[in-house]
């Protein structure tokens, strides 16, 4: 049985999503959960591209046990200097660099020849072997690049010190029969020289089929994000592959390191950070895939599980069972049952969490995991507060005008206004868009339940753009309008702090 090892990029490529960035303490939280998930490799992101994702890799680096640290680079000195400089305080620690080798990359992006291109990518990955002795080389594009030349170059950056090749579908081209017979190309060229790894894009929803051929025909590695986001269409989804490998252990004879009973919990705090919801009908984490409605299904299922189930929702995280946590349970409770939860929180942010918990044990007659993992999600996120909600109230109704009377705490003063709208919502919304001044657009605004009941959580979601900043906020409460007001300034303060 092989041992694939999962590479993680959700930090790196996922967050490179349109209005999924991540500020550092949040990466710090997703990378501990990653530890706590157990992939191999964590990309804590590109050091050069910018001063917040050096802050992000150097913080991580150093607060983080338990995986390799990898910071991307390209093959530039700079690049690689500067990923080392992130990365060095790190126990295990890779340094990921890469050079397109397609011919249309080197014509019109780069305007330099194949020659060029292998001449930097061998001379960049012994520089980067001087400096840690964990080296991967990606030749960029490497799908569409004529597979001499890739075999060229692949044989080159070993013989220069990578340790790990990663092959690219970059674009999202390549189809699992041809990847597949690429991979077992190169496989027979080089042997066990270097790791094998791939990374393939979803552009035609085939990441996951691709990965899948590729281990089949040697990879040894799978680059992936958690829930499948990344660039334009995705990445191939973490959760989907490694499900497939322990699934089908019999087909495949491989496997991985992950612990499977994290993949809900870590699915959920990406969703919430990054504010990117999953689809329903999504694979392993949907809110569906576990869900039967057909007659024929239903009747199958209370005789025997396995009739329409090949995953048992356990074996991924999922709890039917509700919490014995009510009105009367205690501090010490509460904070166990985080810790269970697989929440790391400082005594300050528990302090905070269980007064809202008691506040929403007053309301509500049942507990959930959700309900708690909602609770506290806005602790952890670590968003400066500049602006918070103090009071809201809102008269409306068939004949009656919406308004909104809010109280808002900015800094240290308190800041109060009424507005009208077309619905309840509107009207919030044109009384804090008063009161703090933004002139950011309202992007998208989505709503659910977390769980059931007439009492549930609800939890809603924005988008606001301004000034070129996209950001997502959160907010949740029994109180749906309340919920809409936390998640306008829970994405406030995020356009703050990008402005700081």
């Amino acid at each position: 049985m092989r041992i694939i090892k999962i590479f993680d990029t959700t930090l790196r490529d996922g967050e490179q999503s349109p209005g999924a960035s991540m500020n550092v303490d949040e990466k710090i939280q997703v990378a501990k959960q990653l530890v706590k998930l157990g992939v191999d490799i964590i990309e804590a992101g590109f050091p050069f591209a910018s001063p917040g994702d050096f802050e992000a890799v150097k913080r991580i680096a150093n607060e983080v046990r338990g995986a390799i640290i990898a910071g991307l680079a390209r093959a530039k000195e700079d690049d690689i200097k500067r990923a080392y400089e992130a990365l060095k305080d790190a126990p295990r620690k890779r340094i990921h660099t890469f050079h397109s080798t397609s011919d249309i990359h080197l014509k019109y992006q780069f305007r330099v020849s194949r020659e060029e291109a292998l001449k930097r990518s061998v001379e960049m990955v012994k520089l980067a072997r001087t400096l840690v002795e964990d080296v991967e080389f990606s030749p960029m594009d490497a799908t569409r690049t004529e597979v001499s030349y890739l075999l060229d170059v692949v044989e080159a950056v070993i013989e220069a010190g990578a340790s790990t090749v990663n092959i690219p579908d970059t674009v999202g081209y390549i189809t699992p029969t041809e990847f597949g017979e690429l991979i077992r190309t190169i496989k027979e060229r080089i042997g066990d020289r270097a790791v094998i790894s791939v990374h393939c894009h979803n552009d035609l929803g085939l990441a996951v089929a691709n990965s899948l051929a590729a281990i089949i025909n040697g990879a040894g590695q799978v680059e992936c994000t958690i829930n499948g986001i990344g660039e334009r269409a995705g990445n191939c989804a973490m959760e989907e592959v490694v499900m497939a490998l322990k699934t089908r252990r019999d087909f495949y004879n491989a496997d991985t390191n992950i612990n499977t009973r994290e993949i809900i919990r870590t699915s959920r705090l990406i969703t919430r950070i990054t504010g990117m919801a999953v689809q329903p009908n999504k694979a392993i984490v949907g809110a569906n895939a576990f869900a039967h409605e057909s007659g024929i299904h239903q009747d199958g299922l209370l005789k025997e599980k396995m009739t329409y189930e090949i995953i048992r929702p356990e074996d991924i995280g999922l709890q039917k069972t509700e919490l014995v946590l009510g009105k009367h349970s205690g501090r010490h409770a509460f904070k166990t049952r985080l810790q269970e939860l697989g929440y790391d929180l400082s005594q300050e942010e528990i302090d905070t969490a269980f007064k809202k918990f008691k506040h929403l044990a007053d309301q509500k007659k049942y507990i959930f995991n959700e309900d708690l993992e909602a609770l506290v999600s806005e602790e952890v996120s670590k968003t400066p507060e500049i602006y918070s909600l103090v009071d809201l109230s809102i008269t409306s109704g068939i004949n009656v005008k919406p308004t909104a009377a809010l109280k808002l705490k900015i800094n240290d003063n308190i800041a109060e206004k009424m507005e009208h709208g077309d619905g309840p919502v509107d009207a919030v919304y044109k009384a804090i868009a008063a009161i703090t001044q933004t002139k950011s657009n309202l992007l998208k605004f989505e709503v659910k339940s977390i769980t059931g009941g007439t009492d549930a959580l609800g939890e809603v979601m924005v988008s606001l753009e301004e000034d070129g900043h996209t950001v997502r906020g959160h907010g949740a409460d029994t109180d749906i309008i309340v919920a809409a007001a936390k998640a306008y300034i829970n994405a406030l303060n995020k356009l703050a702090a990008k402005k700081r």
